[in-house]
């Protein structure tokens, strides 16, 4: 299994970009004390390693009309069709989030939905046919808070790419 050192440099990086992600590089040189072209060089090495993973707008799903924040467990009829379920849970435009869980259930997803009716619409109409035993439904009233995982100030870290996470 390869991995890779994360040294200072680049955990400062990661700090930087993860407060901003439309931070200039030559900002986070200067703040790094280093050369623009070796912060290129880093953020590029970075994304190869599948530390950072793009850069994008979030769009707030309650200001464009989805009220519904719902989190799924799914008990599927037979564990074996885990791929087949997530390729089609994936054209499910609602559920923006799929996990492999421990414990009870075999997956987790998270739906945004215009409202109730809609997420029952969704359950009934796209969830049931996948090929689910049962749903455990849990909405959410409102998030506390979200963030990025903090770059705290740790030793030297190894970093796996996404081969060795797929070996």
């Amino acid at each position: 299994m390869a991995h890779h050192q994360l040294d200072a440099l680049d955990k400062k990086i990661l700090q930087l970009v993860a407060q901003d992600a439309r931070i200039p590089f030559l900002e986070v040189a200067r703040s790094c004390k280093v050369s623009g072209a070796a912060i290129h060089q880093r953020i590029q090495k970075l994304t190869n390693l599948g530390v950072l993973k793009g850069s994008h707008f979030t769009i707030e799903p309650e200001k464009i009309g989805y009220e519904t924040c719902a989190y799924i467990g799914l008990y599927l009829k037979d564990p074996g069709d885990f791929d087949q379920v997530v390729e089609a849970l994936k054209k499910i435009p609602e559920v923006v989030e799929c996990h492999y869980t421990t414990g009870g259930f075999d997956m987790f997803i998270k739906i945004y939905a215009l409202n109730n009716h809609h997420l029952l619409n969704i359950i009934h109409d796209k969830l049931q046919p996948l090929g689910l035993q049962r749903t455990e439904t849990v909405i959410s009233f409102h998030s506390a808070f979200e963030r990025q995982l903090p770059i705290m100030d740790i030793p030297a870290t190894e970093v796996m790419d996404d081969d060795d996470l797929k070996a």
